[in-house]
C-alpha cells in the first residue's frame, strides 16, 4: 500500500512538467521544503509595546528591534531576546514578601542590620524600584544583573547609613538617606554598565533591633519631648522679645520726652531768673517785695488760715490749737504728769 501510493505520487509529479524541479524529487523534497518553511517561519516574532528585541548572529549583537512584527533568521544562525524596558521591577533588601500574599513579609537580618555613624545599630528595610534602560548591557554585560543590583544596593545603603547619625536616620534625615542611596546606587550600576535605571528608593522601615527597641523608643520619645519644650520656649521667646523691645522703645521715648521737658523747663527757669536778676539789680527793694508777695500767693492757698480779732483790748493773748496746725510733736495730748498720752 505504501509503495503503491508512493508510485502514484511520483507519476503525478512526472506528469506535471510545470512544477519546480525540486518538487520532482518526490516526498523527500516536499518534506525538505516544509521543514525549510517551518524553519523560516520560526524566525517571525512580535515585539510588544514597551518591549525591545535584541538580535544576535552567531553570538554577536547585530541590531535592536522595536515594537511590531519582526523577522530574523532562526537558530543556529541568529537568536533573539525580547526584554520589557517599560516594566518597573522591585527589589527588596532586608526582608522578603510572600509572592502570593505581599502583606506577609519575612525579615532578613543578615541584610537589614547595619551600623550608623554614631555607632548605633539600626534595622533597615529597603525597596528599590528599577527598570531596564539598555537591553544589550543588561543581557550581556553581567552574568546575574539582579544579584549584582542586590549587592550594590546593600553597599549603597550601608555607606549612607554609616555616614549618618541614628537620630537622622530615624527622623529628619530619612529622606536624605533615601536620595543619597539612590544616587550612589545608580552610580555603581552605571560603573558596572548594567543597563539598569534606578527609578526610586524607599526605606520601608528603619528601627532599632528588637532586643533594644523598647528602650530605644523611650530615648526617642524623651528627645522628642525635649525638642517640643525647646520649640515652646523659642516660641515664647519670639513672642516676648518683640513686646519687651516695644516696651523698651516706649520707655525710651517717654524718657526722651521727659528729658526735653526738663531741659525746656530749666531753660525757662534760667531765663526767668536772669530777668528777675536784671530787675533786682535795677530796683532791689521793689523786686524783693514783689517776690515776697508772689511767694505768699503760691503758699497761702494751700495752708489753713486763722483770723483773730484785735478788738476788746490788747491784754488778752489768743490761744491757738497747735495740734490742728500740723506741727510735729504736738499731735498727742499732754497728760497731767507732763507726758504725752497714748491712744488705747
Amino acid at each position: 500500500m505504501a509503495q503503491g501510493g508512493l508510485g502514484d505520487f511520483e507519476d503525478i509529479l512526472a506528469r506535471l512538467p510545470k512544477l519546480p524541479k525540486f518538487m520532482k524529487a518526490g516526498i523527500p523534497g516536499v518534506v525538505a521544503v516544509l521543514i525549510l518553511i517551518i524553519w523560516l517561519a520560526s524566525g517571525v516574532y512580535t515585539v510588544g509595546p514597551g518591549e525591545q528585541g535584541v538580535i544576535r548572529r552567531f553570538g554577536k549583537v547585530i541590531k535592536k528591534t522595536s515594537a511590531g512584527l519582526n523577522f530574523h533568521f532562526p537558530w543556529p544562525i541568529e537568536q533573539r531576546d525580547v526584554v520589557n524596558i517599560a516594566r518597573v521591577r522591585r527589589l527588596e533588601l532586608g526582608f522578603r514578601s510572600n509572592p502570593r500574599r505581599p502583606s506577609i513579609t519575612r525579615p532578613v537580618p543578615r541584610e537589614s542590620l547595619m551600623l550608623t555613624g554614631d555607632e548605633n545599630i539600626v534595622d533597615a528595610q529597603l525597596i528599590v524600584q528599577w527598570r531596564i534602560k539598555e537591553p544589550v548591557k543588561f543581557l550581556f554585560r553581567l552574568q546575574d544583573p539582579v544579584a549584582t543590583l542586590r549587592a550594590a544596593t546593600e553597599i549603597a545603603l550601608r555607606s549612607r547609613v554609616g555616614n549618618t547619625t541614628v537620630d537622622e536616620v530615624l527622623t529628619v534625615g530619612r529622606a536624605k538617606v533615601q536620595e543619597e542611596t539612590r544616587a550612589f546606587l545608580q552610580k555603581l550600576m552605571d560603573t558596572y554598565e548594567s543597563g539598569i535605571l534606578i527609578t526610586a528608593v524607599k526605606l520601608q522601615t528603619v528601627d532599632a533591633p528588637d532586643q533594644v527597641k523598647d528602650a530605644f523608643h523611650e530615648v526617642v520619645r524623651a528627645r522628642e519631648d525635649r525638642e517640643k519644650l525647646i520649640r515652646q520656649a523659642e516660641g515664647y521667646r519670639e513672642d516676648l522679645i518683640p513686646k519687651a523691645r516695644g516696651k523698651a522703645r516706649e520707655i525710651i521715648r517717654g524718657a526722651e520726652a521727659y528729658k526735653e521737658e526738663r531741659i525746656l523747663r530749666a531753660r525757662g527757669d534760667a531765663a526767668r531768673f536772669q530777668s528777675v536778676l536784671a530787675e533786682y539789680k535795677n530796683a532791689p527793694e521793689v523786686t524783693r517785695e514783689r517776690l515776697h508777695l508772689e511767694t505768699l500767693e503760691r503758699v497761702l492757698p494751700n495752708v489753713e488760715k486763722i483770723i483773730t480779732e484785735s478788738k476788746g483790748g490788747g491784754s488778752v493773748l489768743p490761744i491757738l490749737p497747735l495740734r490742728g496746725l500740723g506741727i510735729p510733736g504736738l499731735q498727742q495730748p499732754i497728760t497731767q504728769s507732763g507726758q504725752r498720752g497714748r491712744r488705747q
